[in-house]
């Protein structure tokens, strides 16, 4: 049995075959999950587990070099957008060591068919989403 790390089976076999440059996202629970990527349905009822709570140890467990976040959310969820780069440790999207994009909503969901998997949380404040771009662990 594992002594640390994430224990949920699902998540921790996609993060340990991705390389760099390998994609995961995170949604609230009413992210559109196309039918070509894996779903992780991690959701027991509305707000639980929030996407803050999957996402602090997803982060930890990966090397992340960027993220993509939905353009809407600097206006229909700043507190959700400051709770991702406080968590994430990004202080500065214009220079730092994770560089952040952001995209038209349309383009995000998109976006997610190029995934190894959507993590499907209980959240359910508006474009609480993310995708986590893997880096290199070596120089």
């Amino acid at each position: 049995m594992k002594r640390n790390g994430i224990l949920n089976s699902d998540i921790s076999r996609v993060l340990s075959y991705m390389g760099h440059t390998d994609r995961i996202a995170l949604g609230d629970c009413g992210l559109p999950v196309p039918e070509e990527t894996e779903r992780i349905d991690l959701a027991l009822e509305f707000g639980k587990p929030s996407f803050l709570e999957v996402l602090k140890p997803v982060a930890n467990d990966m090397k992340i070099e960027k993220i993509v976040l939905a353009e809407e959310i600097k206006s229909q969820n700043p507190d959700m957008l400051q709770g991702i780069l406080d968590t994430l440790g990004i202080a500065d999207m214009e220079q730092g060591e994770i560089q952040v994009e952001f995209v038209p909503h349309e383009e995000f969901k998109r976006q997610t068919r190029d995934c190894k998997a959507v993590i499907r949380t209980g959240e359910v404040s508006p474009y609480a989403n993310v995708i986590l771009q893997s880096g290199c662990i070596f120089s």
